[in-house]
């Protein structure tokens, strides 16, 4: 009977271990699609205000501005100090990547 209850509990203790939530399925993984951003082409272009859209949509990828830094296709655009501009005025700190 001693060994029954010391295998019900292993096992409960396997299962209990097996369910816990890992830190990756806790973090909501973001999609990062540059398209999202085309509220913004105004900011950037000329240093005008970010609309309350735009500024949503960059806090929403956060996590994707260093992957827009280092493509070639949006460095031209995403160094620039317009950007430094759009981001301060959005709250969003500009990556350190």
């Amino acid at each position: 009977m001693k060994f029954t209850g010391v295998v019900c509990i292993a096992f409960v203790i396997v299962l209990v271990s097996a369910s816990a939530p890992t830190k990756e399925v806790l973090e909501e993984k973001v999609a990062c699609n540059s398209t999202e951003h085309i509220t913004c082409i105004p900011a950037l272009q000329s240093g005008s205000q970010p609309s309350a859209e735009c500024c949503g949509k960059l806090k929403e990828e956060e996590s994707c501005l260093c992957g827009y830094i280092q493509n070639p296709l949006f460095s031209q655009y995403v160094t620039s100090a317009n950007v430094h501009m759009v981001l301060v005025t959005c709250g969003i700190p500009y990556p350190s990547c």
